[in-house]
């Protein structure tokens, strides 16, 4: 892999898209974005979902490009276009299908989440009282996803199904959107023990930027989160971290709803207790949009990160991950 101190990757957005944010990320300079496609989605409406991207590709075809291997991902940018990484953010689309893994990522997803907040049929969420860890069908689940190259992610799944999965796992592992919950315990963000053994199988953790993840909430300055990122990559070493931003820029209320809530319930889930959560709160004034990566760089520089290093967290790590992990396990074909 050859150096490229443009590269600008973000581990993971959920926004309301549109020929404006596409533009923004042309702005930015952001070379590519895992995007989530799928939170309750089953198999059939996440094809629905690949179909909207795939007329996306068509509309905006200036503008973005898809990407199923590093090799697409240089290709567009190359030609001046964000690529687009798919993800679930819940293993719903397999439903209880063994089989589907290999479906979706033929299909172009490279990410899937075992557990969204909930327990799943493959491992126990973040908001469960109660975590058993990896099921049976986890583990076979994990298994087909090695072998086929399709990435585990951890990032709303409990703390025993996370480090099980760091374990069971032949192949890295990612927690795409958390931070250190030593930073601030939100449910949602990792212990240390569990971003140590991460690190320790060569795993990747996208430094989350949504407001409920970071000390301080909305408020929470560029300072603040560079100094987390400084103090992280002192834990498990720099080139584990990354960015993951959550962004879900131009998304009404109401999808925080589905988000929470999907098909599973009809009363009002506020997943960490709390009714001021209802709906999507604030970005951070230093990071609104796409636009706005470039200053994270700055201020990983502030923070005392040399040039090659804030190369590696703001691209250059994704992008040897998805090296590493987008194509076939060697030798399971």
């Amino acid at each position: 892999m050859t150096e490229n101190p443009d590269l600008i990757i973000d581990g993971l957005q959920y926004c309301n898209w549109s020929r404006r944010i596409f533009e923004d990320m042309r702005d930015g300079g952001v070379t590519t974005v895992h995007v989530t496609i799928s939170y309750w989605e089953d198999f059939r409406e996440t094809v629905a979902r690949i179909v909207e991207w795939n007329r996306r590709f068509e509309d905006f075809a200036d503008l973005i490009a898809p990407v199923r291997s590093a090799d697409d991902l240089r290709r567009a940018q190359a030609e001046g276009r964000t690529g687009i990484v798919f993800g679930a953010q819940n293993c719903s689309p397999i439903e209880d299908d063994l089989g589907l893994v290999r479906v979706v990522h033929d299909l172009g997803l490279r990410f899937m989440q075992l557990s969204y907040n909930n327990q799943s049929l493959l491992a126990t969420g973040c908001y469960e009282a109660e975590d058993p860890g990896i099921t049976r069908m986890g583990r076979e689940a994990i298994a087909e996803m090695n072998r086929v190259g399709l990435v585990i992610d951890m990032s709303h799944s409990a703390e025993r199904s996370t480090l099980e999965a760091i374990e069971i796992s032949e192949r890295p592992i990612a927690i795409t959107h958390a931070n250190p919950a030593s930073f601030h315990p939100a449910l949602r963000n990792k212990s240390d023990r569990v971003l140590a053994a991460l690190a320790e199988s060569g795993g990747m953790l996208g430094l989350s930027l949504y407001p409920h993840h970071l000390a301080g909430g909305s408020g929470c300055t560029l300072e603040a989160f560079c100094e987390m990122a400084a103090r992280t990559a002192e834990l498990i070493g720099v080139e584990r971290i990354g960015i993951g931003s959550d962004l879900c820029q131009d998304q009404p209320d109401s999808v925080v709803r589905w988000m929470r809530n999907g098909t599973w319930t009809r009363a009002l889930d506020y997943g960490e207790g709390s009714k001021a959560q209802a709906g999507f709160p604030p970005q951070p004034e230093w990071f609104r949009c796409n636009r706005d990566f470039k200053g994270i760089a700055q201020g990983l520089r502030a923070a005392g990160f040399d040039a090659a290093e804030v190369g590696k967290i703001m691209g250059g790590n994704w992008l040897a991950f998805f090296e590493r992990s987008f194509g076939p396990q060697p030798g399971r074909t």
